[in-house]
């Protein structure tokens, strides 16, 4: 006590570090380090797996400088990061905007800034400033993102970058940050959005799967149009029922109408003159769509506006697309799609690496072939094996079991985040935890997918095992901010 006051003393920065999520960090890194010598080893190799002149050596310096580029982010104080986030964001900009005129182009992507001897990829690190702008700015007094004006500035501060990236020809590493709108979610973005989003992909995954399947025989007919027009007369049904108000009873009459219109006219193709019936059905989801807007305008309703807009948006969205898939799409990237999706197989090309990481995790069994004695990677069998294709040699030298541990441990760490970003007491740390918990989780979950064949292949890293500094560097940068936040959240207010 002094002055009759009592002296309150904030936790100490050591004490207040979230120790556990460290560990989880460092052993990632040290499975990612045996996942790199695995991939990288070769059975007639002379250079031990320690030798700087191998890239599992090379992993180590990464890994060095970035124990020690965590260290002096903890040593940092947070207000810093606050303070410079618009600064940050802007430098990135600048740097994204420029990096496809200074770039080497590499597999076609110029995404690549040579330094020295070394090369940096500017697209990695910038997920880290457009957290940070996105955390300063949601941070600010009055911002709500249910106001539209406010969600606008969100979407730009998103898509701008993603659109540079876009200019580099690395369309993967621009999708990671769609994985920010789970944060916008968490921070009261409408479902609805959201619900949108995820209405999209199906319809494009449904429409172009069952694009050139017949329906009921009907050559004319396809099936993949018909089941993505009924799509969104039933999802359009489900938004009237939920967000219609006191009068319920009108998403019963628009499913009664659509009902009889799509049979009526599905047996009409089938036994009276045979036609396209989809276009009937695209007539039911139009009338609809007028009908809601009618709604809207006599009882002054804005969500049967709204809903109308999703009904209109969800048919253009998927002609739109489907036009885009075969008319403006490389050759490649359409065989990719249809590779994923099944509708061909190309095993020498799209398809190859996909079906090379397979076979080596299925050789890999339960246990595993044991530490450096994997053969589907040893003999080079699968392409990007130490990048974004490492998982597969988890699977081959550790097995089912190496594979769940991995996998539980990434579990491990995203639930950490989920926990650290809660018990923020600020918007801007809670925002920022979120945007972190959101781009590890997107990375870890397309990336796996697509070495087992469950998502395209987009070629983006698994953190803290795909070989490289950049991607190391760009991930450890994004948690430690974040835990060096987290560390600050007891501090005294004046």
């Amino acid at each position: 006590m002094k002055n009759g006051k009592i002296n309150k003393k904030a936790p100490s920065l050591w004490k207040s570090i979230d120790w556990l999520t460290i560990f989880i960090y460092m052993v990632l890194l040290a499975l990612g380090w045996m996942s790199v010598c695995g991939a990288c080893y070769d059975f007639d190799q002379t250079a031990g797996i320690l030798d700087f002149s191998t890239r599992s050596g090379m992993q180590i310096v990464w890994i060095g400088t970035s124990l020690l580029l965590a260290f002096l982010i903890l040593m940092t104080d947070d207000r810093i990061f606050e303070s410079l986030s618009y600064i940050i964001y802007i430098g990135f900009l600048a740097l994204l905007f420029v990096t496809p005129f200074m770039a080497h182009d590499i597999k076609g992507s110029l995404s690549w800034i040579k330094v020295g001897s070394f090369s940096i990829q500017p697209a990695e690190f910038a997920k880290f400033g457009v957290a940070l702008c996105l955390a300063k700015v949601m941070s600010t007094y009055g911002f709500d993102v249910r106001n539209w004006r406010d969600f606008i500035i969100c979407i730009a501060l998103i898509v701008v970058p993603m659109g540079l990236i876009v200019m580099q020809k690395e369309t993967g590493s621009a999708l990671v940050y769609s994985a920010l709108f789970l944060m916008l979610y968490r921070e009261g973005m409408p479902g609805c959005l959201l619900f949108t989003a995820i209405s999209a992909v199906v319809y494009f995954v449904v429409g172009v799967r069952y694009a050139e399947s017949p329906l009921w025989g009907m050559e004319q007919m396809s099936l993949g149009h018909a089941l993505v027009m009924l799509l969104i007369q039933v999802f359009t049904v489900g938004l009237v029922k939920v967000y219609g108000g006191e009068k319920k009873n009108n998403w019963s009459r628009i499913l009664l109408f659509s009902l009889l219109i799509d049979v009526a006219a599905v047996l009409f193709a089938r036994y009276v003159y045979p036609c396209n019936a989809v276009w009937a059905m695209v007539f039911v989801c139009g009338a609809i769509a007028v009908y809601l807007l009618y709604l809207s305008l006599r009882d002054r309703a804005l969500p049967y506006l709204l809903i109308a807009l999703f009904t209109l948006g969800s048919m253009g969205f998927f002609y739109s697309a489907d036009f885009v898939l075969n008319k403006v799409m490389e050759p490649h990237q359409k065989t990719r799609i249809r590779v994923l999706l099944g509708l061909e197989d190309d095993p020498r090309g799209a398809g190859y690496n996909v079906i090379q990481a397979k076979i080596a995790i299925g050789s890999g069994g339960l246990e595993g072939k044991g530490f450096l004695n994997g053969t589907q990677t040893k003999l080079k069998y699968v392409p990007e094996q130490d990048t974004d294709f490492i998982f597969c040699t988890v699977g081959e030298e550790e097995g089912f079991i190496g594979c769940a541990v991995v996998l539980l441990l990434f579990l491990s760490l995203i639930l950490r985040l989920l926990h650290l970003a809660e018990r923020q007491p600020y918007t801007f740390g809670r925002v920022y935890g979120y945007c972190v918990l959101s781009i590890f989780l997107f990375h870890v979950f397309i990336n796996v997918g697509m070495v087992l064949g469950l998502t395209p292949v987009i070629g983006i890293p698994l953190p803290f095992f795909s070989y490289g500094g950049s991607s190391l560097w760009g991930f450890t940068i994004l948690l430690f901010v974040f835990l060096r936040i987290d560390a600050g959240r007891n501090r005294l207010q004046r």
